[in-house]
């Protein structure tokens, strides 16, 4: 069996890359925020209008480099009605893809949402692959999971 290589140190590409930003689509800025802000205790980082649109990103206050972006299903100027519908319909059926939120305390963290009326989806459960995880849904129909490896 050949053993393969690690990857060279990173001074050998001369560059760092780190997570910035990443989007999930919702259909109603205002009820995002309650739930991203208000539920799972995200704080805002922008909230800006402009050209008919709106910047909205939400990150935890442990990682300042790191944001979400709450956008429309196709926040593209471009895109075609057809294809904004379309979007918008895979959105209400849940159909986009979530993010997954780690913690340290799974268990509480579904009890705090679940009391705060998130819709629960997966109560929390020890995974196969090292995680008790659970999962809601958001106002938009989005999963969202939120995970804690297991102690070994």
């Amino acid at each position: 069996m050949e053993k393969r290589n690690p990857a060279p140190p990173r001074s050998v590409y001369g560059m760092d890359i780190k997570l910035a930003q990443c989007f999930i689509a919702v259909d109603d800025h205002d009820k995002a925020l309650a739930f991203y802000r208000d539920i799972l205790g995200l704080e805002v980082r922008n909230d800006v209008a402009f050209e008919g649109m709106r910047w909205v990103t939400v990150g935890s206050p442990t990682q300042p480099g790191v944001e979400i972006v709450l956008e429309p299903p196709l926040a593209d100027p471009n895109a075609s009605p057809a294809d904004k519908q379309a979007m918008a319909e895979l959105l209400a059926k849940g159909m986009l893809r979530g993010v997954i939120f780690s913690t340290d305390d799974c268990d509480a963290t579904f009890e705090r949402i679940r009391a705060a009326g998130g819709e629960v989806l997966q109560e929390p459960i020890d995974q196969p692959y090292g995680v008790r995880d659970c999962s809601f849904r958001d106002p938009a129909g989005n999963m969202l999971r939120f995970n804690q490896p297991r102690k070994r």
